[in-house]
Parts: structure tokens; C-alpha cells; sequence
């Protein structure tokens, strides 16, 4: 099995397409076209993590942050990240990230926290566009339900909960064959007229190498007429954040009792008390005050994060709880999701969690 094999699978779950500008998902070491020996799931790569791998035997590191974010112009060895990259280069290790393209998809990061907190009805908290686009193309009717087949087979035409959907049009289209050509029906040199369907469909815009490719391989005619428009319609799967609601409406200070448990976290910094109880809860893994006024706007009780600044918790200016339970807490069960995609598809491949804490912060509680 290649490496290319398994990321590939990761990608098909979380495309690197819905990664942020800033990020540097994807494989930054090694090639792609190795032979994977296993494979060693973390939240960071560090040196400790490295010595697991090739303790552990695996070529291939999957880890949620990339070890580089910056590009680097020296391999002197004078930072962790420089190390870490050498170390891998040197004992032909793999290491691949999996970052904002897995916090940006509603089963992703922040679905594995809801998880955690058992959240029900569930969406994105600031859904993201502009990842749309819509297909429009012209078929003989006589073959157009097998056309729309292969289009929706390609990943075209699914919307929400909604799969298959389309919109198609009666019409008559015509055209006149010239030299050279190779028509499906009509004479050359005449112009032909016939009875033909318009089909629209929509699709992420990652997918349109392999919906055109599906459309072509099925469509009768030599030259097929198609038409792509990108859409400013928000895609409710794709986008930041998520919010919840608790099954059961909790008391303000069970509900922090039960999310310090959940997240094994005994110090939660957080803004006043505006509210007795906690019912709808809008979280961000990793650092999210950036999300702060859409988790108001959303109408949340409380928003859980990480990373907030000390200004930022300021924004919460009365109308939300503010908490912030840690960035590695926040994200430490990445791991488990990770682990899950590629063990629930490659059972009898050697996939292994970290046993390395790589959690930089510590925490000095004076009890």
C-alpha cells in the first residue's frame, strides 16, 4: 500500500481545497509514491514523536499541524522544526498533515467535540463560499437518465441530506456537422435539429476534474455542450465553528464540571456568568475568537474554545460565556478521529495512535 493511497483517502474526506490560505496541509516530507510500512496518527510532530515512529516501525506520520507552517531557509537544526524535519528526511519518514481542511468539514474537528459533549442539531457556525459551482450542459434525450447517473455517481447533485438532485429542461437544439466530424445523429453538412434535455447540477468545486470526466465518458455527443459557474452560495457543510444544542438544558457550573471532565482539563478560563443555564453551545477547535461574534449571533449560550487573548474575552461583552479549555485540549481527540477513517477502511493495516503527549503547556494548580 502507498502512501499516496492512504492520504488520498483522507483527502477524498477532508480535500485539501478547504484548507486556509495560511495553512500547509498535505505531505511535506517524504514521497508520496513509498511503500507504507504504518502509519503513526498524533496532533504534533516533535522529535519524541519521530523516535515512536521508528520505534514503532512506520514510515508515515499523520499528524493535525504541520510541522511546517512557514517555509524554512535553513536545516541547521537550531529549532524543534528544523529537527524534527531532518530527523524524518534522514530515516525516509513520511509526514503528512491533516489541518484546516479537517476543521472546515462538519464531520471534522469540531464534529469529533460535539461528539464529546454529545451535541444534538448540529451545523456549521460560519459557513463558508464561494466552493460551489454549478454544471449546466445539453444531452439528447434519449440520454440524459444516463448521463445524469454518472454525473451524480461523480459526487454531482448532492445538497444537505438531498442526493440526486438536479434540474432538467426540454428544448431543441441544433448544429450542422462540417468536415471531419464524427456525428451522433444528423447529416454532414446539413443542419440537424433535435429533441435534447438541459440538466443542471451542483457540486464542490474540487470535484469537477472527475464530474466532467464522468459527463464525457457517458455523453453521445463528439463535442459536448457544458457551460461551469461558480456560485456565491454558502456550502452549509463547508465553513468554521460548529453549534449544538444539549440534549437536556444543564445548570451554568455542572455544565463547566462537565466539560473540564469531557476534555480533562482542570483549569477553564471564562467571562462572567450571563446566564443560569446551558442549552445551545457554539465551539471552535484550536484557536476560535475570531468566532466569538457569530457564536452571539447564533444565539449560543456559551462558546468553547482556545487560544483567547485577554482583549478578546472582552468581545463576549455580556451576551455569551466566553471559555476557553486549552488548545491541545480542545483538539486532542483529532487523534481518535483520524485513527477511526483509516482503521474503518484499512482494517488489517497497521495504524497506531501516539502514546507521546505533546501538549508544550502545562498547568500549576494550587489546590
Amino acid at each position: 500500500m502507498t502512501i499516496s493511497f492512504i492520504t488520498s483517502l483522507l483527502e477524498k474526506k477532508a480535500p485539501l481545497a478547504l484548507q486556509e490560505d495560511y495553512d500547509n496541509a498535505g505531505l511535506i516530507t517524504g514521497n508520496k509514491n513509498w511503500e507504507c510500512k504504518g502509519a503513526l496518527v498524533c496532533l504534533d510532530v516533535t522529535e519524541e514523536i519521530l523516535e515512536e515512529a521508528i520505534r514503532q516501525n512506520c514510515n508515515l506520520i499523520i499528524a493535525h499541524h504541520p510541522v511546517v507552517f512557514k517555509g524554512l531557509k535553513k536545516f541547521s537544526g537550531n529549532s524543534y522544526v528544523e529537527r524534527a524535519v531532518i530527523k524524518a528526511i534522514k530515516n525516509d519518514i513520511a509526514i503528512y498533515a491533516c489541518h484546516t481542511n479537517l476543521d472546515n468539514i462538519i464531520s471534522g474537528v469540531n464534529g469529533k467535540i460535539a461528539d464529546q459533549l454529545g451535541l444534538v442539531n448540529r451545523s456549521i457556525l460560519q459557513p463558508k463560499n464561494g466552493f460551489l459551482e454549478k454544471l449546466q450542459l445539453f444531452s439528447p434525450t434519449s440520454h440524459s437518465e444516463m448521463v445524469e447517473k454518472a454525473l451524480f455517481e461523480a459526487g454531482a447533485g448532492q445538497i444537505g441530506n438531498y442526493s440526486e438532485c438536479s434540474f432538467v429542461s426540454e428544448g431543441i437544439g441544433s448544429f450542422k456537422p462540417e468536415e471531419g466530424a464524427n456525428p451522433f445523429s444528423g447529416e454532414m453538412g446539413i443542419r440537424h435539429k433535435g429533441n435534447e434535455q438541459k440538466i443542471e447540477v451542483i457540486y464542490p468545486k474540487w470535484l469537477r476534474h472527475q464530474v466532467l470526466s464522468a459527463m464525457k465518458s457517458v455523453h453521445p455527443y463528439e463535442e459536448v455542450a457544458y457551460e461551469i459557474s461558480s456560485l456565491s452560495n454558502v456550502y452549509q457543510e463547508i465553513g468554521s465553528g460548529m453549534i449544538g444544542e444539549l440534549p437536556n438544558e444543564m445548570d451554568v457550573v455542572d455544565f463547566l464540571k462537565f466539560l473540564s471532565e469531557a476534555f480533562g482539563q482542570k483549569c477553564i478560563k471564562h467571562t462572567s456568568f450571563t446566564r443560569k443555564t446551558i442549552k445551545k453551545i457554539a465551539i471552535c477547535g484550536g484557536a476560535g475568537s475570531f468566532l466569538t461574534h457569530a457564536a452571539i449571533a447564533a444565539g449560543a449560550d456559551i462558546y468553547v474554545t482556545s487560544d483567547v487573548k485577554y482583549h478578546e474575552f472582552f468581545d463576549a461583552d455580556g451576551k455569551i460565556i466566553l471559555a476557553d479549555i486549552g488548545h491541545f485540549e480542545s483538539e486532542q481527540y483529532t487523534i481518535d478521529l483520524i485513527y477511526d477513517i483509516l482503521r474503518q477502511n484499512f482494517p488489517t493495516f497497521a495504524v497506531l495512535k501516539t502514546k507521546v503527549n505533546s501538549n508544550p503547556v502545562h498547568y500549576f494548580v494550587n489546590e
